[in-house]
This record gives C-alpha cells, sequence and structure tokens, in this order.
C-alpha cells in the first residue's frame, strides 16, 4: 500500500514508521492517524515497531490548518476526528501484540506527544521535548493524555503539562519518568533501531503479553493483577520461544527465538 502522509520500512524484523510531513513539522491530520492504524493493522511478520519522525520534528500536534477531508473544525469536528481517527489509531498502537520503540528527534505535541507516548520504550534527543500545548489555543488535552500522564507522572505533573502548557524538555521528561532515556540528537535514530531490533529479536508472544498486562495493571487490583499474570503465562508458556528459552537455560546457551 502506498501512504501519502507517513513512509514504511522494514529493517530485519522491525517495521520502521516516519511521520513524513516535514513541511509541516509532520503535523498530524485524521487520514495521518488512519494510516498510522492501518500501517501497523498488518505487521507481516514484524516483531517490533519503530516510530519515529522526518526532519526535525517528531509530530507538532494535529494540524489545525488542514483543509478539506484532513479538516478540523470546531467542536463537532474536533470530536468526529477524535472518534472516527484519532483514537482508533491510539487503540491500534496500544493493542499491538509486539513493542513499539519511539524516536522523539523534535517537538512531539499534542497528539504527537500521546504518539510519542505509546512507545514501551520512548528514547527523545536532548533537543526534543512533550508539549500539551490544548491549553494554549483554548482546547483540551485529548489522545489519551489525561489517563497516560497521570499514570506515567502523576496529578501534580500532569496537571502542570495540561494547565501551563509549557515544554518539557528531554532530560527534564526522563528525570520525571515520563520517558525511558534522552540521547545525543545524533546516536538517537541508531539506539532506538538497536533497541527495537533487540525487542524484535527476542520472545514475542511474552513481550506482546508484558505489554499487555502492564496496561490492565493500572487498572486491576492485586489479586486481578495475579490472576491476570496467571492466564498470561498460559499463553507465553504454550509458546515455542518458552520451550527454546527452557532448553536453552538447561543446555546453558543463548535462546535463539523465533517469536513463536
Amino acid at each position: 500500500m502506498e501512504y501519502e502522509t507517513i513512509a514504511i520500512e522494514r529493517i530485519g524484523n522491525v517495521l520502521k514508521i516516519t511521520l513524513n510531513r516535514p513541511e509541516r513539522l509532520n503535523a498530524c491530520p485524521p487520514n495521518m492517524a488512519v494510516e498510522i492504524a492501518t500501517a501497523v493493522s498488518s505487521l507481516n511478520g514484524a516483531r517490533a515497531v519503530l516510530i519515529t519522525g522526518a526532519g526535525r520534528a517528531f509530530c507538532s500536534g494535529a494540524d489545525l490548518a488542514a483543509k478539506g477531508e484532513r479538516s478540523i473544525s470546531g467542536g463537532e469536528g474536533s470530536h468526529s476526528a477524535l472518534t472516527l481517527s484519532y483514537n482508533p489509531m491510539m487503540q491500534a498502537l496500544t493493542r499491538l501484540p509486539v513493542p513499539i520503540v519511539t524516536a522523539v528527534n523534535g517537538p512531539a505535541a499534542g497528539i504527537g506527544c500521546s504518539i510519542a507516548l505509546t512507545g514501551d520504550f520512548v528514547l527523545a534527543g536532548r533537543n526534543a521535548y512533550f508539549l500539551q500545548a490544548f491549553v494554549n489555543i483554548g482546547l483540551v488535552p485529548d489522545g489519551g493524555s489525561s489517563w497516560t500522564l497521570t499514570r506515567l507522572v502523576g496529578k501534580a505533573r500532569a496537571t502542570e503539562m495540561m494547565m501551563l502548557g509549557e515544554k518539557i524538555g528531554a532530560e527534564k521528561a526522563e528525570n520525571w519518568g515520563l520517558i525511558y532515556k534522552a540521547v545525543d540528537d545524533a546516536a538517537l535514530q541508531e539506539e532506538a533501531l538497536a533497541l527495537a531490533t533487540r525487542l524484535a529479536n527476542g520472545p514475542t508472544v511474552a513481550l506482546g503479553v508484558m505489554r499487555q498486562n502492564l496496561l490492565k495493571a493500572l487498572e486491576a487490583d492485586y489479586a486481578s493483577a495475579l490472576q491476570i499474570e496467571a492466564e498470561g503465562q498460559r499463553i507465553a508458556g504454550d509458546s515455542a520461544d518458552a520451550a527454546e528459552g527452557g532448553a536453552a537455560f538447561l543446555e546453558k546457551r543463548k535462546a535463539v527465538f523465533t517469536g513463536t
């Protein structure tokens, strides 16, 4: 399939998605959200996903200047764009059965911040920043921000980000626990791909269960979490990779996982 707003590349077992509107700082119109959801709907054997942006930005947010089918106008237009395009994209990324690495190479604002934080591992260049810009234009955070941010950094810092609308630099984001790591800008893409490749060569079934269990645990009580883990262990334990991992342990060798 040909895409208009994103670029797709397969690197080994990694599916790399590049938000590809550099002239607009990769601002995300509704059809970009649809294309991202479409791209991850069929992994074709990919065992990890890497998301980054073209040029000097990750994603500057929803494209408020878009026209025609890309237009987001007024409260009703925003509601429609969220329910029909942006929210389904966020659900598709969240439910993905393989790990996601995001390489934040510049501003990650609005919906771009939400996309960046879908990463199981978020790496950001030192000149990158995260921004909940909505208050600056009289809107409210969306893309799951009110759910995600409170769980990542707590209510006080989430409130700071949302109500003050100030940039959170990469190093501050790392210190807060908002992201995995701040890295030198020149090393960002190489480090992100290396991490995505490492995950892609791991026990895919187990990793997929882990990312779902982590999300479920945010809503579950302790007893429910124990049961969720038991069910996940049943799924992972029946995988070929679990058998290989056990054999490798007993034979004192490095396991070779196939993702099955």
